[in-house]
């Protein structure tokens, strides 16, 4: 005869416990920073419209297009062409400073933010390759 498969409570009692996923934490600082520069994206607008001379169909949709394609990669960054991606947009965004000067301030704010997720993003690569992440330390028993 087979032996009577466990029952809930004993096979999760059996497994242990899967570790956190170092990259998550990262991804969605990454995904934040994307919504919150399309959102700055798009104040920028009104700034355009009264102080450059007035939002044309060419800067208008320049502007809309970027703080689409930020507000769709916020939700592709899982994938491993996330980073390069991101980084495009910056480049995208600093050459707004064609369309007008606020906008260019805008991008190179930001790729200093982004800068600082790739430190961070280095790091925790660093870490994880010395094993010295929280989750991938041997827990003893006492």
């Amino acid at each position: 005869m087979s032996e009577p498969e466990p029952t809930e409570d004993q096979s999760t009692e059996d497994q242990q416990p899967t570790a956190p996923d170092p990259w998550k934490g990262l991804r969605g600082v990454m995904a934040g920073t994307l919504i919150l520069e399309a959102i700055v994206v798009l104040l920028a607008l009104p700034v355009v419209a009264a102080v450059g001379g007035g939002v044309t169909w060419l800067s208008g949709t320049y502007l809309v297009l970027i703080a689409v394609l930020m507000i769709l990669g916020a939700g592709l960054q899982r994938r491993p062409w996330a980073v390069p991606f991101n980084l495009g947009l910056q480049v995208l965004v600093i050459l707004g400073l064609f369309i007008h000067l606020s906008i260019g301030v805008i991008g190179v704010l930001f790729a200093a933010v982004w800068a600082f997720i790739l430190i961070l993003r280095s790091d925790v690569k660093r870490r994880m390759d010395n094993g010295m992440l929280p989750s991938q330390r041997i827990q003893r028993s006492s």
